[in-house]
Order: C-alpha cells, then sequence, then structure tokens
C-alpha cells in the first residue's frame, strides 16, 4: 500500500471515531430519537419532589418509551414541581391512571413511569394527572435510617450497668 492510502485509511478511521463519539454523547442526553410524528398530547403531573428528573426524560408505560418530559417548573402557590409531558398520541391512558417518578437500575437517571388505571374515559390534551408519587431521594432515606438507629441506641439500656 502506498501512503495515500494508508492516510485515506486513518483519515476514515478517526472519522468513524467521531461519528461513534456524536452517537454516544446524543444517547447520553436524550437526544437520540426524535419524535417525527407530530401526533402528541401534552399532560401535567404535580410532585412534592421531583429529585433528579431532568427535562427530556423518558416517560414510560410497562418499560416502553411513550413519550419525554417538556418541561419542569415550580408552582409558587404550592411549591410544588409540575411536570409537563409530551405522550405519544398513539398511546391513550385513562384518566385514573398513576405518574411516578422511577429510578433506572440503583443508582441510574430517573424517568417518569405511568401506570394504567381502569377508568372508561382518557386524558384528554392538557389535563393534569391526579395520582401521583414523588421521588424516592437516597439521601432521605440513609438519613431516615441512620436517625432510626441512633434513636434505638439511645433507647437501648446501657449494658453492664451495675445493680
Amino acid at each position: 500500500m502506498n501512503k495515500k492510502s494508508i492516510e485515506t485509511l486513518v483519515g476514515l478511521f478517526v472519522l468513524l471515531g467521531i461519528l461513534g463519539i456524536v452517537f454516544l454523547a446524543l444517547k447520553a442526553a436524550n437526544l437520540g430519537s426524535f419524535n417525527t410524528s407530530g401526533d402528541s398530547y401534552t399532560l401535567n403531573a404535580r410532585f412534592d419532589n421531583i429529585g433528579g428528573l431532568k427535562v427530556r426524560a423518558p416517560v414510560r408505560s410497562a418499560g416502553v418509551v411513550v413519550g419525554r418530559v417538556t418541561s419542569i417548573s415550580l408552582d409558587p402557590k404550592t411549591f410544588q414541581g409540575v411536570v409537563s409531558l409530551q405522550v405519544d398520541g398513539r398511546y391513550h391512558f385513562p384518566r385514573d391512571s398513576a405518574a411516578k417518578i422511577l429510578t433506572a437500575g440503583l443508582l441510574g437517571d430517573q424517568y417518569v413511569g405511568i401506570e394504567p388505571g381502569g377508568d372508561d374515559k382518557n386524558f384528554a390534551p392538557g389535563d393534569t394527572v391526579a395520582q401521583t408519587q414523588s421521588a424516592v431521594v437516597l439521601e432521605n432515606l440513609i438519613g431516615q435510617f441512620l436517625t432510626g438507629k441512633a434513636a434505638e441506641a439511645a433507647d437501648a439500656p446501657a449494658s453492664g450497668a451495675s445493680k
């Protein structure tokens, strides 16, 4: 092989490497899949604590991505997090469905999970999900565990006390 063909192959290899890095960056930022069909509707959900939920986080039902989080804001009156969900128009959920903030794996990214209800009527665009469950914050669980252990230690009788 001559020098020019080797340089061309190295250039192609570098280009493929750059394309691979861009692909991984888009996947890591949840920008890898764009909803090309304009058929979707918006739902709102209010949570006491959204944890580490981010805009563009997936909305899943039964493990299937059915939408994305489009915005997160704070209601100045109730001090709840208001999450707007863009749901694919192919999926219609009953009005008594519940929205939960869940974590993918033990320490993975958070997403919104929708558990379908049994109502005959479905959500209309712009409706608010009434049944919500906030994110479980790992730091709060650890704090509650440690506080409980400290209270148990304080309540326990001192061992080796003489009578």
